[in-house]
């Protein structure tokens, strides 16, 4: 079997409790429509990968037997977009009424970084190497 650590992520699915919600907050902050939609789900493409929004009550059968946690359980994972300038792009998220989780902060790491959630609680971070 060939390596899987080699392959491309091509789909993250993120499973979310108001899909028309979801899909809204998607199309306005990222600029994007969905390529793909049923009543469960909606995938939109970014430039590397796609996300697959998924209704919670769909993900159960995606899981099973594992349980689909919920918004409250807290993050577990953050989703990084690297762009130019993190702190024009927060001016326009905030005009297009995101909120962020924290203001733009230079990392010890050497990246300029702020984050926002989307509508299932999902975190969004965007972040410009210093």
């Amino acid at each position: 079997m060939e390596a899987l650590g080699f392959k491309s992520i091509n789909v993250i699915t993120l499973f979310v409790e108001d899909l028309q919600a979801a899909k809204s907050f998607y199309q306005q902050v990222f600029g994007i429509s969905s390529v793909w939609e049923d009543d469960n789900s909606a995938v939109f493409n970014f430039a590397n990968m796609s996300i697959n929004l998924l209704s919670v009550s769909a993900a159960r059968g995606l899981v099973d037997p594992e349980e689909v946690a919920n918004p409250q359980a807290g993050s577990r994972f953050v989703l990084t977009i690297r762009i130019d300038d993190v702190d024009a792009v927060c001016t326009e998220l905030i005009e297009r009424g995101v909120v962020l989780l924290n203001s733009p902060m230079n990392r010890p790491w050497g990246v300029r970084t702020a984050s926002f959630a989307d509508p299932g609680g999902h975190i969004w971070e965007i972040a410009q190497q210093l």
